[in-house]
């Protein structure tokens, strides 16, 4: 693998923002895209609280999509529930126990999602 520099460009008054791991402009960004699972893994929806004060989240995890398009979806979901959350790494969450309508909207923009967990 190729040694990059500690120094380097930032930001350029061309591209934008610019990725620290390939120096390529954050929208074309090429370590990014090696982290988006495969699309023939599972898509698991679980519910969780463990380490977020008794709060409870719902997750879905294994989406085939990048970063971009993946919190189009999460967005999407929050507003099907009526609640916040994020989409980061990979994972959405939602919060609050939406389970079955999280699984329900899945369903409806063409997904095959699995309930994980109890």
């Amino acid at each position: 693998m190729k040694q990059i520099p500690a120094g380097g460009l930032v930001y350029s008054t061309e591209a934008g923002r610019m990725c620290p791991g390939c120096r390529r402009p954050v929208a074309a960004c090429a370590c990014k895209q090696a982290a988006v699972p495969a699309a023939g893994s599972p898509l698991r929806v679980s519910r969780e609280s463990k380490g977020r004060g008794g709060k409870t989240v719902t997750l879905v995890k294994g989406l085939p999509l990048d970063a971009m398009a993946l919190a189009l979806l999460g967005k999407q979901l929050r507003a099907a529930c009526g609640s916040g959350g994020t989409a980061k790494d990979g994972v959405i969450e939602v919060q609050g126990d939406h389970c079955e309508r999280v699984m329900a909207e899945l369903q409806k923009q063409g997904y095959a999602p699995k309930r994980a967990g109890g």
